[in-house]
């Protein structure tokens, strides 16, 4: 009998080291995880007031840690709350018409929005390509993670027309997709990335000349008319098991010669977001993060649809587009929630807001849109 225990402990234990090194094999080898940032691009991250101790710090305390217990709470969640977290049906969407884009040379901002927070802006005939995720899933893996949800028009690399620039907020899988950011590196010429970012992108084949990077308040003019700012949020990064803190992230804002954007990216709500709307006197549209929140496990990482629309408010927008929701299944809560509580709020506030349906080329403000093309879901 001992013998036997002793055997079936040592087949524990030879399976459980075996599942450990192809854990370890995989994130030293996946090429999606990226690389860190060495050489060049770690002096430019240590350079960094906001680096210190080897990582990235919000300017704000924020609580990101998430222990086992909590974790597997969570995943249990996950598991058994699965009903009305995604929609039943395919969602009617728009094919992206490029050129319509190409031929339409208006002097508001042009936006089409792919869902999540993936979206193509056009101001003052620049094209700029904002966290672009086209892949299946918004994970390190190819067959499991979440997965987009069933529309009637999927976007993709191929269908996009000339784009001066890339855009990333930050370098999580939800808004850095290896799949797209590989097609794309043969047809965009310029990427704007966070600080420590462009080492993964060096490494999914993208030229050095090609990547500039930034930290928080570096500004860059694309031309004499448009004009970038990275400003900061509160949230995290990190892709693989030991990275966390070491890319920065933050939010975009996009000057024209007329007009102004924001780009909010991921946050959870802070002071910083009224520094930035009376730094840059308002936006005539911000998009802004609204999905993928948890009151109880995250909440200083991402924000309450109530909160979200205080954001825009905050920045001093004209008209605020929620964003960061209708695309993957990321947290607990039901997929219309987000867009439901911040419509809601935001007519309590007399914000105006734009909810295109996902594909359509739209001016701001004259084509602003109020339909409610959610409610025809379950």
């Amino acid at each position: 009998m001992f013998k036997i225990l002793k055997m079936t402990l040592l087949t524990i234990f030879l399976a459980v080291l075996a599942v450990g090194i192809l854990v370890v094999v995989f994130f030293k080898t996946a090429p999606q995880i990226g690389e860190p940032a060495s050489g060049k691009r770690l002096e430019e991250v240590k350079a960094s007031p906001q680096y210190r101790d080897g990582k990235f710090y919000n300017s704000v305390q924020t609580d990101t840690e998430f222990p086992i217990s909590k974790y597997i709470k969570v995943m249990y969640q996950f598991a058994t709350q699965t009903k009305g977290r995604e929609p039943e049906e395919k969602i009617e969407t728009f094919a992206f018409d490029a050129q319509k884009w190409i031929d339409r040379d208006e002097n508001e901002i042009m936006l089409s929005w792919f869902g999540h927070s993936s979206a193509l802006i056009k101001i003052d005939g620049k094209t700029i390509l904002a966290d672009p995720v086209f892949g299946e899933r918004a994970s390190m893996f190819s067959f499991m993670g979440p997965k987009k949800f069933a529309f009637s028009h999927q976007m993709d690399v191929n269908q996009l027309p000339d784009v001066d620039l890339v855009i990333i907020s930050h370098d999580h899988y939800d808004h850095l997709d290896y799949p797209t950011i590989s097609q794309l590196k043969d047809k965009v010429k310029l990427f704007y990335v966070p600080l420590g970012v462009a080492s993964h992108l060096e490494s999914w084949g993208i030229s050095a000349e090609n990547i500039k990077t930034f930290d928080w308040w570096d500004e860059a003019s694309l031309d004499e008319n448009v004009k970038l700012t990275f400003a900061p949020t509160r949230h995290f990064s990190g892709r693989g098991l030991t990275d966390k803190f070491t890319t920065l992230w933050g939010s975009w804002v996009i000057e024209g010669s007329g007009q102004k954007l924001y780009f909010s990216g991921d946050s959870g709500y802070f002071p910083g977001f009224k520094e930035i709307g009376k730094k840059f006197g308002g936006f005539d549209l911000a998009l802004m993060e609204c999905g993928a929140y948890n009151r109880e496990n995250w909440p200083d990482i991402h924000m309450l649809p109530e909160q979200s629309v205080q954001a825009a408010l905050d920045v001093q927008a004209r008209i605020a587009m929620p964003i960061h929701w209708g695309k993957f299944n990321l947290a607990l809560h039901l997929w219309k929630d987000p867009i439901q509580r911040f419509i809601k709020a935001a007519q309590l506030n007399n914000l105006q807001t734009h909810t295109p349906i996902m594909g359509d080329v739209l001016i701001i403000p004259s084509e602003t849109k109020k339909s409610e093309w959610w409610e025809n879901y379950k």
